[in-house]
């Protein structure tokens, strides 16, 4: 897999297989922001044909499994990256500063790691370039890698999902972005306020 490190490619098609209408609620929001996909973040996609995403599958810091459903009600930035990816590994402190900024109850940026030889590796980049907002996240099988690149998604490594409150895609960005300037964080913020208006009274986002 250590080949698809230069792999960047845009893919305009939408490979999606789910159910029509099941996101329609995202593939209404991704045309709002669609204006938005602009500077440091033009290569973001916004959905047509959204996927059904929270089925993706993980584990947590503490090595317990869970899925994109676990954070049912909040905008979520799914990046997908490796050790071995020096893409990746340059744009890691954007995504940490944007979790910094905009990370809460209504957002979480959920970096998963997706190197195969285990978390210590990636556990040990994280601490040596000082990254502390973001938590750990890894998926050593790729399992989710394979999972979102049969979805239509994920050419190559870096891959970047955004995913609203019901676990549907919103758009992605196949390739590294600079996650911490100004265009990116209007974008989520975006998506992060509509999240807010659709969120039903009581729930807390």
């Amino acid at each position: 897999m250590a080949g698809l490190a230069g792999v960047y490619v845009i893919g305009g098609a939408d490979g999606n297989r789910q159910q029509a209408g099941a996101c329609s609620a995202a593939a209404s929001l991704a045309a709002e922001i669609a204006p938005l996909a602009r500077g440091e973040v033009a290569a973001f996609l916004p959905a047509k044909n959204p996927n059904a995403l929270s089925d993706l599958a993980f584990r947590n810091d503490a090595g317990e499994p869970i899925t994109l459903g676990d954070f049912r009600n909040r905008v979520v930035l799914v990046n997908l990256w490796a050790t071995w990816c020096a893409p990746c590994r340059k744009e890691m402190p954007a995504l940490d500063e944007l979790q910094a900024d905009l990370g809460g109850e209504d957002f979480e940026v959920v970096a998963v790691s997706v190197d195969q030889t285990g978390e210590e590796k990636p556990r040990a980049f994280l601490q040596e370039i000082g990254v502390g907002n973001l938590a750990f996240y890894a998926d050593p099988s790729m399992k989710i890698f394979q999972d979102v690149r049969s979805r239509g998604r994920a050419p190559g490594l870096p891959t970047t999902l955004l995913v609203d409150g019901e676990g549907c895609e919103i758009g992605a960005l196949m390739g590294p972005a600079e996650w911490a300037s100004d265009d990116a964080k209007a974008l989520v913020r975006a998506a992060i306020d509509a999240q807010r208006k659709a969120a039903p009274e009581g729930t807390g986002s």
